[in-house]
C-alpha cells in the first residue's frame, strides 16, 4: 500500500476523555469508543463521590487509564494531562472527546483514513468530526458526504490529533480554563503554518448547550441557556481572541468584543432565565478579557 493510501493502525490512537460531573450516560460514551482505540485515558475535574465510584469501576478495564484531580483545574489543563499521559504511554495519537459525545462505529477509522489521504498531512494539526447536535434546532443530515473541508477551527470533542505534531504547536492553553480552548488551539496552529480539516461525514452525536427555540413575531430564534460561568469565559476569551488574532488597528477589537457582548445580553434578556447573573457575567468576562485577567474566575 502507498504512502498516500496507507491508514495507520486505530490500535495507535490513544482516546482522551474529560469528565466533570458525569452521570450514568457516560457508560454509552465508553462502549462506543473504547473497541475503537488502544487505549483510553479519562480525566476527572473534580467530581462528586459517586462520580468518581463510577469512573473508578470503568477503570477496572486495563484498557483505561483514570487520572482523578481534586478540583476543577479546567478543559486546557485536563486534556494536557491526558495528551501527557497518552505520549508517555507510547501512543502517536489522540482523540479527544467529551463525555457527553457518542462516537459512530466507525469514528476512528474514518478520522484516520481521511488524514492519509490529505495531500499535506505533514502539516495537519487537527482532523475534526462532523457530528449531530442532539439538541440542534434543524437536524443534521446523517452524512454529508465523503472527505474533508479546511476549516478555521474545530470544537474538541471527536478531534484527531498527532501528537508530534502537537508538540510543535504547544498545550492547550490552560489560562483559557474552559471555553474557546479548542478555538485558541486550532487559530495558534494555523497561525504557526498548520491546516485545520474536518470530516464531512457525521461521526458522532454531540451537544452544544441546551438550546431552545423561541418564536419573536415571525421570526424564530434560538439560544443556548448557557451558565453564569460559561457566559463568563465565553465573554473573556473571545475578547482575547479578537485581540490576538483579529488583526483590528489600535482597540478596535475592545469595541468588536464589546457589541457581540451586547447582542448576547439582548438574547439573555429576551430569552433565558438568570438574566442578571448572566449579563453580569458577560460584563466581568469582557472587562476581564480586556485587562487579559485570566485563568478561574474571580469572584
Amino acid at each position: 500500500m502507498d504512502r498516500i493510501t496507507a491508514v495507520p493502525n486505530p490500535k495507535d490512537v490513544c482516546a482522551i476523555a474529560v469528565t466533570y460531573h458525569p452521570d450514568s450516560d457516560f457508560v454509552a460514551q465508553i462502549s462506543s469508543v473504547l473497541p475503537q482505540v488502544g487505549a483510553l485515558v479519562i480525566v476527572d475535574n473534580g467530581s462528586a463521590a459517586a462520580e468518581v465510584e463510577m469512573l473508578r469501576q470503568l477503570a477496572a478495564n486495563s484498557m483505561i487509564t483514570l487520572v482523578l484531580n481534586a478540583d476543577n483545574l479546567g478543559i486546557a489543563r485536563a486534556l494536557n494531562m491526558g495528551v501527557e499521559r497518552a505520549a508517555a504511554l507510547g501512543f502517536a495519537w489522540a482523540l479527544l472527546l467529551d463525555q457527553d459525545s457518542i462516537a459512530d462505529a466507525d469514528m476512528v477509522q474514518t478520522l484516520l483514513a481521511v488524514h492519509a489521504a490529505f495531500p499535506d498531512r505533514e502539516r495537519l494539526a487537527v482532523v475534526g468530526s462532523g457530528f449531530r447536535d442532539v439538541a440542534a434546532k434543524e437536524p443534521t443530515p446523517i452524512n454529508v458526504g465523503d472527505g474533508w473541508i479546511e476549516v478555521e477551527c474545530v470544537i474538541t470533542s471527536g478531534s484527531l490529533i498527532p501528537l508530534a505534531v502537537h508538540a510543535a504547536i504547544g498545550a492547550f492553553r490552560e489560562e483559557f480554563f474552559i471555553d474557546y480552548v479548542d478555538i485558541e488551539y486550532c487559530y495558534r496552529a494555523r497561525a504557526l503554518g498548520f491546516r485545520v480539516i474536518k470530516t464531512r461525514a457525521t461521526l458522532m452525536s454531540h451537544a452544544i448547550g441546551a438550546i431552545t427555540r423561541h418564536n419573536l413575531l415571525w421570526f424564530k430564534k434560538w439560544t443556548y441557556n448557557h451558565s453564569p460561568d460559561r457566559r463568563y469565559y465565553i465573554a473573556r476569551n473571545d475578547t482575547v481572541l479578537l485581540r490576538e488574532y483579529g488583526q483590528y488597528v489600535l482597540g478596535l477589537w475592545a469595541l468588536k468584543s464589546l457589541s457581540r457582548c451586547v447582542r448576547l445580553c439582548k438574547r439573555i434578556v429576551l430569552y433565558e432565565q438568570m438574566k442578571t447573573r448572566k449579563m453580569a457575567a458577560v460584563a466581568q468576562g469582557w472587562w476581564d478579557g480586556v485587562r487579559g485577567h485570566m485563568g478561574p474566575r474571580r469572584g
